[in-house]
């Protein structure tokens, strides 16, 4: 249907919505992320969570989100290191690969486990109420 003016009326509303769509989603933010925990003797030896923001594109589909309340908080380091425990625990149920070492020497025994999430990628999606946050596969 046109408009007095000549002008296709739908269209044009059409590419405003459209446009509008494009321009208040969000965009996820990518971010590579590993994990270390080495244990020795059944004490806690060395924990270091590495993250750094994706310098190329990540490729795979999301799954097993956490959600966070976002909090105002400006980085994604910020937000993990203030929800520190609960994002280990999370990252302990995607799954860690598990190296054990033990021997016996003069009957004294000494043993080393490290559990690594070896570096993956996962969006991010900070929003003003939460921050979502997902491993691709």
């Amino acid at each position: 249907m046109r408009s007095r003016d000549g002008n296709h009326s739908f269209s044009r509303r059409l590419c405003a919505l459209i446009f509008f769509l494009l321009s208040s989603s969000t965009i996820a933010d990518e971010y590579y992320i590993s994990y270390r925990y080495v244990v020795k003797d059944a004490v806690l030896y060395n924990e270091s969570l590495e993250v750094s923001p994706a310098m190329q594109k990540c490729s795979g589909d999301t799954y097993s989100p956490i959600i966070f309340d976002s909090d105002n908080y400006k980085t994604l380091k910020e937000l993990i290191s203030t929800n520190s425990q609960e994002f280990i625990n999370y990252l302990h149920k995607l799954g860690l690969q598990v190296e054990h070492k033990e021997k016996t020497i003069n009957y004294q025994n000494t043993s080393t486990t490290v559990l690594t999430l070896k570096t993956k990628c996962f969006k991010v999606d900070f929003n003003d109420n939460f921050a979502r946050i997902a491993p691709l596969k």
